[in-house]
């Protein structure tokens, strides 16, 4: 593995070019990649931590199923693995008064292991709170708690945002049973808070029990947070990869539809996080319908079988006259969803990963899956969980190379095959890899898309082992991808501009990228939400590079600095990005190839000029450029501010043939396109 030693050799090392007088830059309309995928700016999200229960679910009470104990105490973590790892949701229900009165009831519980009673004495209020909730002055919020009791038992239900009774808006409840009835509740917040209560008290004799309670703001879609569907349907998406991730491999997908309040809370023993399985697979689809993209499912292939499988697949995409269609009918969606892309598995090759076993079995296992799931629907597409052999610096095609594994001995039973990878800031690729010194700033922002040069690197050496390979369309999908440590800021969208110029480069084979995570776009407050600096990113490539854009050859008269020599783990015999050094360039025809789109990333502080030349066509009329930067590096956009990070168009004055980028920015030129003279 790499030192920090030989990484600093290694950046030593590197030619250090400087950009030529006149850097020249040809463009080769007759040289075409295949039209970019509607996928290529998927995205990925996982039930991980408080991750969709915070950012895209409108629930507003934690642990609304009791899945902790009540107690005066907050209590420790629940599993010793990663504790608090990710935002886990806190147990935050608290007694009112003492908590003697407030038991747990396992024998009767409304769903889970048990449910809250409250014993009562006349005279004193006894019940449960949870504080920490965040109302708008003017909100309405609305719900529902599910209550039984014995006779001599009075429950009021309150929101709490303030002092005295102008502070609070209370409903009562004095005609309880000795089942769970369902009671609606409402209320109209009267000042903003950060810190609001939900209350449930009783008064009189006897007892009551809480089965479960729900509160969400009035103006949720379907369950979800208008303003981050508002937001991410900006985005251009294609496909969102779902439910995970490391959580997939012990989920239970029969748990996970069906009424919600019947669905016991889960310990994601991945992540020690307990969510309350409100959003499950019908809901995760009633996602994808808001935003307007295609769903992308994983099955559990570590703790689940190819039954479950085949039986989601049935769920998901069968008719309602088959046993699970007509289950999914029973629980509101007779319309099947036809989903058409399905992967195998999660990162089956990983010692982190439920279920995780060795390459041989692994390949025997998806052979099963694969029959099972293509009995249930013939027409979808199926993905192999595989794994680039440069993230573990181990030979291709060894013994432990999980993507040549498939190509060998799976022929047949996938029609692509996954890649995720996750770049470090400051380290190398190894996944062993120390923190390298720091390296200058062009270098910072190349360094994530070297990941995708590894890949390319990679493929097509399979394609040169495996010549089928191209005949069938065999593609790869980057199912998940990051740069850890790129903030979204200005910085980071240098660095992500250039992963996309390097994905979009390989549409050939590179056909589906999901972004870990899609919710990584957005900022938000308790107030307000809207897309953050990366989302923005997403958004401006997805309006002028996206589905049906042809790239075409690019070249040019500096080429992108190379180390003296190969460092295996390091970096990829051929660094990411194009030879037009310092600068970052990806030119495409509009669909209709009316028009041509170069896309330029200058990740330097200095303006950067090019004279531009086009073989093939003639770059003819006004042009334009779309200027996306910001006052400085570390300039976000957040929500409910004025963006610090900005896109303007401004015209282009092609008379000379010269082109000057401007400093630390992300630019897309725009030209109208005609049909070269021979």
């Amino acid at each position: 593995m790499l030192t920090v030693g030989l990484v600093t050799a290694a950046l030593a090392g590197q030619h250090r070019p400087t950009a030529p007088k006149k850097l020249e830059v040809t463009l080769h309309a007759h040289r075409l990649a295949r039209p970019v995928s509607p996928y290529e700016y998927g995205m990925f999200i996982e039930n991980l931590g408080s991750l969709v229960y915070r950012t895209l679910w409108s629930q507003m009470l934690n642990d609304r199923k009791f899945y902790y104990p009540i107690m005066a105490k907050k209590p420790g973590p629940v599993h010793p693995r990663f504790p608090g790892f990710m935002g886990m949701l806190p147990h935050k229900w608290r007694p009112v008064g003492s908590a003697r009165p407030v038991v747990m009831d396992p024998v009767a519980a409304f769903v889970g292991t048990h449910s809250p009673e409250i014993l009562l004495q006349p005279g004193e209020p006894r019940g449960i709170r949870q504080s920490g909730l965040a109302l708008e002055q003017g909100q309405r919020y609305v719900g529902y708690i599910y209550l039984r009791g014995t006779p001599g038992a009075q429950v009021r239900v309150s929101l709490v945002w303030g002092s005295g009774r102008d502070g609070r808006s209370s409903l009562k409840f004095s005609v309880l049973a000795a089942g769970y009835t369902k009671f609606p509740i409402a209320f109209t917040a009267g000042a903003s808070t950060a810190n609001g209560i939900f209350k449930v008290t009783g008064r009189g004799t006897g007892n009551f029990h809480i089965g479960t309670a729900s509160l969400m703001p009035a103006n949720n879609l379907d369950g979800f947070r208008p303003g981050a569907i508002r937001a991410l349907r900006q985005l251009h998406s294609g496909f969102w990869r779902l439910p995970g991730g490391n959580f997939i491999s012990d989920f239970n997908w029969y748990d996970s539809v069906g009424n919600p309040d019947k669905r016991p809370p889960v310990l994601d023993h991945a992540w020690n996080a307990v969510q309350s399985n409100d959003v499950g697979l019908d809901e995760f689809m009633t996602l994808c319908r808001l935003i307007g993209v295609q769903p992308y499912i994983t099955v559990n292939a570590g703790f689940g079988d190819e039954h479950s499988a085949a039986q989601e697949v049935q769920y998901i995409n069968g008719a309602v006259t088959t046993p699970m269609g007509a289950w999914r009918a029973r629980n509101g969606h007779p319309a099947p969803y036809n989903v058409k892309f399905w992967d195998i598995g999660n990162e089956p090759y990983g010692a982190w990963q439920l279920g995780h076993t060795t390459l041989a079995y692994y390949l025997i296992k998806h052979r099963i899956f694969y029959r099972a799931m293509k009995r249930a629907d013939p027409n979808i597409t199926l993905l192999a969980s595989g794994s680039m052999p440069y993230q573990s610096t181990n030979p291709l095609c060894s013994k432990t190379d999980w993507t040549c594994g498939f190509l060998k001995h799976d022929w047949g039973y996938f029609s692509g095959i996954t890649n995720h990878w996750y770049a470090n800031y400051g380290r190398g690729f190894g996944p062993r890899a120390k923190p390298s010194p720091k390296i200058p700033l062009l270098a910072w922002a190349r360094r994530a898309s070297n990941s995708v040069r590894f890949e390319a690197e990679e493929w097509q050496h399979y394609e040169r082992r495996f010549p089928a390979m191209v005949r069938k369309k065999i593609f790869l999908s980057q199912d998940e991808y990051a740069y850890i440590g790129a903030r979204p800021n200005l910085k980071g969208a240098l660095a992500y501009a250039m992963i996309l110029n390097e994905m979009l480069r390989h549409t050939n084979f590179l056909r589906m990228a999901a972004l870990t995570m899609g919710t990584s776009t957005l900022d938000f407050n308790h107030g307000q939400i809207g897309l953050n600096t990366l989302g923005l990113l997403y958004q401006f490539y997805g309006e002028h590079l996206g589905a049906g854009a042809q790239p075409m050859r690019l070249t040019g008269n500096s080429p992108q600095p190379l180390p003296k020599k190969h460092i295996v783990g390091d970096l990829p015999r051929k660094q990411a990005g194009s030879p037009t050094y310092p600068l970052d360039m990806l030119a495409a025809f509009t669909p209709g190839h009316h028009f041509v789109n170069l896309a330029v990333v200058n990740a330097t502080r200095q303006a950067q000029p090019f004279k531009l030349h086009a073989i093939g066509v003639h770059l003819a009329g006004p042009a334009q450029v779309w200027v996306m930067t910001g006052p400085n590096l570390s300039a976000a956009n957040r929500a409910g501010e004025p963006p610090q990070v900005t896109i303007r168009k401004v015209p282009v004055d092609m008379a000379s043939g010269r082109v000057t980028v401007p400093a630390l920015s992300i630019c897309i030129y725009h030209f109208p396109a005609a049909q070269a003279r021979p």
